[in-house]
């Protein structure tokens, strides 16, 4: 990634923002409400911006959220397939649904499972000095953006833990621009719960 992406645009509080950090912030909003409304051109967007934060991540040593845009740029040509052309196992076209208990049960055992599994790598194996912290975000995110490839409305859940989780690490950091979108995200992931559970009424 080029250096000048790294360049300052502005100081927010006290911190720069750098220009990459301030174009992934507008492709990351304009994502975000696509996927609200099931427009699924939100997944290229995805993987452009995944790109952008993996560089932003991985210079302030945020190495789960870091590795973690590498898996987001691979899984939106997935994800985008499945809203092109994906199927429910009756065969029908995928609309939005519901997990179930047991869909449930099977979603925050994967989330937790993983959140382990990454803490342990992140603090073993790397420099971090917010494994945990770092961890969760990484792992349920690997859990959201599945349920959201699939179109299960409890992919919002999911995001809120997220965005919530996330926006106190990015302070944490000092990456303030980026806090102050995963704060928004995590209002948009209420709006676009409950503008998804109308679409099962």
């Amino acid at each position: 990634m080029p250096e000048a992406w790294f360049t300052d645009a502005f100081v927010l509080w006290g911190s720069p923002t750098s220009w990459l950090e301030l174009v992934a912030f507008a492709l990351a909003l304009a994502m975000v409400g696509c996927n609200i409304r099931e427009i699924h051109w939100g997944w290229p967007l995805a993987a452009v911006t995944s790109v952008m934060y993996f560089g932003l991540f991985w210079r302030s040593k945020i190495y789960g959220d870091a590795a973690l845009q590498v898996v987001f740029a691979a899984m939106a040509v997935w994800g985008w397939a499945q809203w092109l052309g994906g199927r429910r196992g009756d065969g029908c076209l995928l609309r939005v649904a519901r997990l179930g208990t047991r869909g449930m049960a099977t979603a925050v055992a994967s989330g937790a499972v993983l959140w382990l599994c990454i803490g342990l790598f992140l603090r073993h194996q790397t420099d971090s000095d917010v494994p945990w912290w770092d961890a969760f975000p990484t792992a349920v995110s690997l859990v959201g953006q599945y349920l959201l490839g699939r179109k299960y409305l409890e992919n919002w859940l999911a995001w809120i833990a997220v965005n919530t989780v996330s926006a106190g690490l990015f302070a944490f950091k000092g990456l303030w621009l980026t806090l102050l979108l995963y704060s928004l995200f995590a209002v948009l992931s209420v709006v676009g719960w409950r503008a998804w559970r109308q679409r099962l009424e």
